[in-house]
């Protein structure tokens, strides 16, 4: 499942990798569209006939991503970004783990498609979406056994993951959270998804083997706009993670943990250990105090679309 805002070019890119697939599997390719009045995705799909086509108009990755979980009839239903490219085996090193009656998602690897310019290059230095290349096996133990808050990052991102059917009509999970992701708080819907998953005691995989090449941002306000938006919404996830699950570990991570790992890297930006500008940590760390307002405001926000839906 695909969810996309008038990439048209980079929809087709994606698609046109999906149906080289090397698997045997009855595979059924749904694409979400965030804006059905622009028209750009539905001219892209017409070169592919066999996908299904989902329109969701109110902005926001978690209601597109929402949408398609609604709309997918598979046992197993696999989210990537529409600006990634897969490899030819990545759906069967996806979903291999499944093969374990206890796994309840798998999460893979997300490579940089290219290096060219200096923002995509810093994305990189920032973190970017990679998460190494070392298998994860996790489940609640692992979620319960940080002093902190847990470092549900580390496992992966929806750009590439997979997820039994099963779990988003688990009452102790569901949908994705509408008030975090792009186009409301900025991020935090899968880290989010990934910490409900393992409190609930399901396990989670990571398989690095299970790889896609990612399209970073190539111009430096398009970089400034995403980083800013990761930073805000990294905070809304912790703090809904405080307010609805009761976690207090989030006080310690973010007034001691989270100030603790900005001095550490301005101290090496400083000393020449990295070339990762102070402006940008400075961007990160505006994000960061904006993020409570996020989250109050994106939280009442979704509130409001869904006291909305019930009352239709």
């Amino acid at each position: 499942m695909i969810a996309t805002l008038d990439r048209p070019e980079e929809l087709r890119h994606c698609l046109g990798a999906l149906s080289r697939q090397e698997s045997s599997r009855q595979v059924e390719i749904i694409v979400v569209d965030n804006n059905p009045a622009s028209g750009l995705t539905q001219t892209i799909l017409k070169e592919f006939p066999a996908v299904v086509s989902v329109q969701q108009a109110r902005r926001g990755l978690s209601y597109a991503r929402n949408s398609g979980i609604v709309k997918s009839s598979g046992e197993i239903i696999i989210m990537i970004d529409d600006d990634v490219t897969v490899s030819s085996t990545w759906l069967e090193r996806l979903i291999g783990h499944f093969s374990r009656p206890d796994v309840m998602a798998v999460t893979g690897n997300v490579l940089p498609l290219e290096l060219d310019t200096e923002p995509q290059v810093l994305f990189e230095t920032y973190g970017g979406l990679g998460r190494g290349f070392e298998r994860l096996d996790v489940n609640g133990s692992w979620l319960r056994a940080f002093y902190s808050a847990p470092r549900t990052w580390v496992l992966g991102a929806t750009a590439n993951a997979a997820f039994r059917a099963s779990v988003f009509r688990d009452e102790h999970i569901g949908l994705l959270d509408e008030a975090l992701g792009a186009g409301m708080a900025g991020v935090g819907e899968d880290t989010y998804l990934f910490y409900r998953i393992l409190r609930a005691n399901h396990r989670l995989v990571y398989e690095p083997s299970a790889y896609v090449w990612h399209k970073h941002r190539r111009d430096i306000r398009a970089f400034r706009r995403q980083l800013f938006a990761y930073s805000k919404g990294h905070v809304a996830y912790h703090l809904t993670t405080l307010f609805r699950d009761g976690d207090l570990r989030v006080l310690l991570y973010l007034f001691v943990s989270l100030p603790r790992a900005y001095l550490f890297r301005a101290k090496s930006r400083l000393l020449g250990r990295t070339v990762y500008p102070l402006s940008l940590l400075l961007l990160e760390i505006l994000g960061n105090l904006i993020g409570p307002w996020t989250y109050v405001a994106c939280r009442w926000k979704a509130s409001r679309h869904s006291a909305e839906r019930v009352s239709r």
